[in-house]
């Protein structure tokens, strides 16, 4: 299945793209999707490690389920001050 994942912040800037589309066997989960995303988006990697994923506007431990009818968003940890 092809999951789109929303893409913010950093992520966006590296991929230079609003979304990006991952590859994953059903059924899968969060932890899986964070996998792939490293694996398919090596440039991610690094980013993808430490960020929150929310499934449709929540935020998703890695065990929980994701299909391809979800709303899947990777938010990068973020640093202000």
């Amino acid at each position: 299945m092809k999951v789109r994942v929303k893409l913010f912040a950093a992520a966006r800037q590296l991929l230079d793209s609003e979304w990006v589309d991952i590859e994953l066997e059903q059924p899968a989960t969060v932890g899986q999707l964070r996998r792939a995303l490293m694996r398919q988006t090596p440039v991610l990697d690094r980013l993808v490690a430490r960020a929150m994923i929310a499934v449709d506007a929540q935020y998703a431990a890695d065990d929980a389920p994701v299909s391809d009818a979800c709303e899947v968003a990777l938010i990068p940890p973020v640093s202000g001050g």
